[in-house]
């Protein structure tokens, strides 16, 4: 692994199996305000004490040295961002890094209502939003009583705030929320939003008790196609999705498949978790600490010799299919 360059002030982030990696998901705490059961087992209390999260300043060092060394993508994510205090100013710390091109948010909307202007102001400009449901009582079945109410309110508090465009991420469960799918597109093509769906990940206990409900979004896609006139289409971002566009509408639907149709050949990021774990892959352990470091007063330059050793730790792919029991830490410690 190297760092490459076109030119000087463009380097790239090379990993070992010659992928450039350009984009970090950043987890500013692993607390949520919902439990969602794919996501956190039941009574799970073992969140991290803030004590242990990186503070602003100290996450605005890691992202610049990884913008220093061409990383040009930075997507917000938790637990739940927004149960963050004054997430805006981290945002508006991060916005001014000015090499960074794009800074989206992942969240729950549960608290955007409160947020979405703030965190437009400061330089969010889109936002991705987990909503599984349009059912009042199956959101709070999925959610352990969560308010779909709070969510929907939050939805079009992010709309009247101008952050565009606004993502809506559907895991989709067999058995759980399947016979939802044709709603959540006709839902996204009144509002004006991208839908994605997702498959289920065994990721910890609560993943791979999930993974029971697991559905093969290729019969998603057959099942939708009976119904809307889907075409082949691109829509810009960082992600993983393979998007379709609904025939003369503006709706792209995406189809995120990390097990049916894994992308790991076109992985392009890397996970920073709110206590300054870096982790390499979602499907495997490989990780690097870089909290103990900031905290001994490591260099600015020392700081991307250390970022460029982690980077040489990422792995070809990961193992969700040959070794589904591998992963024990659960999705809100990763940061998603």
């Amino acid at each position: 692994m190297a760092t490459q360059a076109g030119n000087a002030s463009k380097p790239a982030l090379i990993d070992p199996h010659g992928r450039r990696i350009d984009y970090i998901r950043l987890s500013v705490t692993d607390k949520c305000n919902l439990r969602c059961f794919y996501c956190l087992p039941e009574g799970y209390k073992d969140f991290t004490e803030p004590s242990s999260w990186l503070s602003f300043d100290e996450i605005e060092r890691v992202i610049r040295a990884f913008a220093d060394l061409g990383v040009r993508r930075v997507r917000i994510t938790g637990g739940e961002p927004l149960v963050r205090k004054n997430l805006s100013a981290l945002v508006a710390q991060l916005n001014a890094i000015d090499t960074i091109d794009d800074l989206s948010l992942s969240t729950n909307a549960s608290l955007l209502r409160r947020d979405a202007p703030a965190l437009k102001q400061a330089g969010i400009a889109r936002i991705n939003v987990s909503l599984d449901t349009l059912l009042g009582d199956r959101f709070a079945q999925i959610t352990r009583n969560g308010q779909l109410a709070t969510v929907l309110d939050g939805l079009m508090a992010a709309k009247a705030a101008g952050l565009t465009p606004i993502k809506i991420n559907m895991v989709v469960m067999k058995d759980v929320n399947d016979d939802e799918t044709e709603d959540m597109v006709l839902f996204c093509l009144e509002h004006g939003f991208t839908l994605r769906f997702i498959e289920t990940m065994p990721m910890g206990d609560s993943g791979r008790s999930a993974s029971l409900q697991y559905l093969d979004l290729d019969i998603v896609r057959k099942h939708l196609a009976g119904r809307f006139d889907l075409i082949d289409s691109v829509m810009p971002g960082g992600g993983p999705a393979r998007y379709m566009n609904v025939k003369g509408t503006d709706l792209h639907i995406g189809f995120i498949t990390p097990i049916s149709q894994h992308f790991c050949d076109t992985c392009n990021r890397v996970r920073l978790s709110a206590d300054g774990t870096l982790y390499l892959c979602m499907g495997n352990e490989h990780s690097f600490a870089l909290r103990p470091l900031l905290r001994e007063g490591i260099s600015d330059d020392d700081l991307k010799h250390a970022l460029l050793r982690a980077l040489a730790l990422k792995p070809r792919q990961h193992d969700f299919n040959s070794q589904p029991g591998k992963i024990v830490r659960v999705m809100a410690r990763l940061g998603g």
